[in-house]
């Protein structure tokens, strides 16, 4: 599991055996997940979070979109 970046607590990974899924990134802090779609900003899922989190973790994911991607690239095509 790379992580990519931590911030306020939260912390911004890829599971290593999903490279062939379209890119994506995986958020958790204490009890909370979620997965978010890099192309469109998507979330597939997020449980565990106060209702107000998701809407703070997907602007960080829209601020950071190039950076994971450019992780995603590097880390599962090489």
């Amino acid at each position: 599991m790379p992580t990519v970046l931590r911030w306020n607590g939260y912390r911004f990974f890829f599971y290593s055996n999903e490279g062939q899924e379209p890119p994506h990134i995986h958020v958790i802090k204490g009890g909370g997940e979620a997965k978010i779609w890099l192309e469109d900003l998507r979330t597939q899922y997020a449980h565990g979070f106060s209702p107000r989190d998701p809407r703070g973790i997907l602007s960080k994911v829209e601020d950071e979109r190039k950076m994971f991607m450019d992780a995603w690239k590097v880390y599962f095509e090489g």
